[in-house]
This record gives structure tokens, sequence and C-alpha cells, in this order.
């Protein structure tokens, strides 16, 4: 993780945020960070963070990336334990984007869709259990650019429009579910759901028949963990101004944004108790040195270097792995 960049974007949360909470929770938040306690190898190339003065707000840079490691964990230790009765799924729903006076109207809709979705007759036939993620993206792209084409080529086509036209969902949100389902064993020779019945399923829930896609595959482990745990925006897209950052978190202040259901909310009980630890891998590193960064002067400077005692490497050393490394 590049802690210096994260910091950099964590003193542009705390000017869009400083108004909206008090000035407790503000200190807080300008404290995130400020310090960073590792401890490392002989060689002070692999480096593990064992504390910080985190601010712990859902919105912070820092903080958001720490946490979705950490669920990054739950949800491939949840998997390994499930792994031998059920089969995976990553199942993405999406419509049409919004603008900001409707986003939050969207996010309760898609609640609700989503709810009447898993009634359906076929839904319930082949689930039994899923994680379902909130994610919202902003568009801010003015003019369809090279990359918007390829990945959505049929979409623009469609609509007779090509890279360097103007983009119609330009200063727009996307809001769509990413969900994780676990389903039975047999799902490929029985109970199994076609691509286009879960369309004509979401389509029904959500009660609009212009959506034209959903997106389901059989779950490709790292990527489908990664997409699930990462947070529910991302801070390019919410830091991109005060404006931005006002629709965000007004849309996302006090939600839920990841949901356990049947087999993996038993799964994420039992993990919360520490029942699923046999599951987890022991950190092999041998850690000798404990170092602490200072913030200061828009960098982290070393302030204190030490080597461990013998109590400290037999109580820091060979403990699980909590965390998993996720792209951005």
């Amino acid at each position: 993780m590049d802690y210096k960049t994260k910091k950099i974007k964590n003193q542009v949360f705390q000017k869009y945020v400083q108004k909206k909470v008090s000035e407790k929770n503000l200190e807080r938040i300008q404290n995130c960070g400020s310090f960073l306690l590792f401890h490392t190898d002989e060689g002070k190339e692999k480096k593990k963070l064992v504390h910080a003065n985190n601010c712990e707000n859902r919105f912070c840079p820092m903080c958001a990336y720490k946490k979705s490691r950490k669920d990054a964990m739950k949800i491939s230790i949840m998997l390994k334990y499930l792994e031998n009765d059920c089969q995976f799924l990553f199942l993405t729903l999406t419509s049409p984007n919004v603008t900001s006076d409707n986003l939050v109207e969207e996010i309760k809709d898609y609640n609700e869709s989503f709810k009447r979705m898993t009634k359906l007759k076929p839904f319930m036939g082949a689930v039994i259990g899923y994680i379902r993620k909130l994610e919202i993206i902003y568009d801010g792209s003015k003019k369809i650019t090279k990359e918007m084409y390829e990945k959505k080529k049929k979409y623009y086509d469609n609509l007779g429009l090509y890279i360097g036209d103007l983009n119609p969902n330009f200063n727009k949100y996307h809001p769509h579910f990413h969900v994780l389902l676990a389903v039975k064993k047999n799902y490929f020779s029985n109970n199994y759901i076609k691509r286009d019945t879960w369309l004509e399923m979401w389509q029904k829930a959500k009660r609009d028949y212009s959506i034209t896609q959903v997106d389901v595959r059989k779950l490709e482990l790292e990527k489908g963990v990664a997409e699930i745990a990462k947070y529910s925006s991302k801070d390019s897209d919410y830091l991109i101004s005060q404006e931005v950052f006002d629709v965000m978190y007004k849309a996302l202040k006090g939600r839920q944004i990841i949901t356990y259901n049947g087999v993996f909310k038993e799964s994420a009980k039992l993990y919360k108790k520490g029942d699923l630890d046999y599951l987890k891998d022991i950190d092999l590193t041998e850690y000798v040195y404990r170092i602490l960064y200072q913030w200061g002067q828009g960098d982290y400077v070393q302030r204190e270097i030490r080597e461990l005692t013998d109590e400290e490497k037999e109580r820091f050393n060979k403990q699980l792995i909590d965390e998993i490394d996720i792209e951005e």
C-alpha cells in the first residue's frame, strides 16, 4: 500500500468533510495516519503495519483501504470453508445511470428490487446464500474515451456514438450491486439459471425493462473477492470535488454497504468467533525490527528503529495472516 498517497488523499478528505462531522471526529480524521508502526524482517524489505492511529471513518482513504483488505481475508476464508458444499457465482446488477438528485432514491430502489428478486422461484431454487455489495461510480468524462468505448462498445454503438463524442452519462452516478452467490453443488446440472433468465429476473424485480444486461459468471476467486471487498466508491471518484463528495456522502452515510445472507451469514458468525482461524495461513516472515514513521512536511519520516526484544519476537512472529492485498 502507498501510505503516502493515501495520507495526501486523507488531507483532501479532511477539507471536504469538515462541516459534516463534530470537532472531535474532525480531529481524529486530521490525525489519522499521522504515525505508522511497522515490524520488518532482517533486510527491511517485508513490512507489516502493526499499529496506526486510524480514524475509522468509512470515507477516509486510509481506513477504507485497510477495511477492504480485512474484508477480503474474511470472504476468502468463508469461501474455503464452504467450497466443498457449494459452487460460487459472481453476479453484477446494473441499471441506467442517474443524476445526483435521484441517487438516494435509486439506491433505495436497488435494495427493494434485490429483495423482490430473491423471492423469485428460480433464485430461491438455486441460491443458498449471498454477499451483496453496493458500489457507486461517478462519471466525470465529458467525452467518450478509447478506454470507455472499448469497455462498452455495444452500448455506444447502439446509441450511434464513438470515441470523442459527448458522453451521455457525464456528471451522472452509476450505483450497482456486486453479488457473490453460493449455489447448490449440483447447480450446473440441476437448477441452472441461464443468463437471459437472470436478466429477466432483474428486469422484473427492478420494474425496468430498459435494462439490457446483467453479468453472471463462475467466480474467479481472486478477482471476485477483490470486487466484493473493495470500498463502496473509489476515492479517485468521490474526492474529485466538493460537489461530488457531498452527493456520495449523502447517499452512503449510515447505509449498510455489504450484506451477508444464508450460508454466508452463518459463516460470518463463525469467522467473527474465530472458529474459522484454522483455515488461515501463518505468516512465515521472521520479523526482527520495529520501525516508527511520522507524517510531516508532506511525507513519512522515519523516527525510530530498534530490534524487537526476544519476548516481542516470540509474541509477534508466526501469527495468522488477517489481511489480503487487493488491487485498487
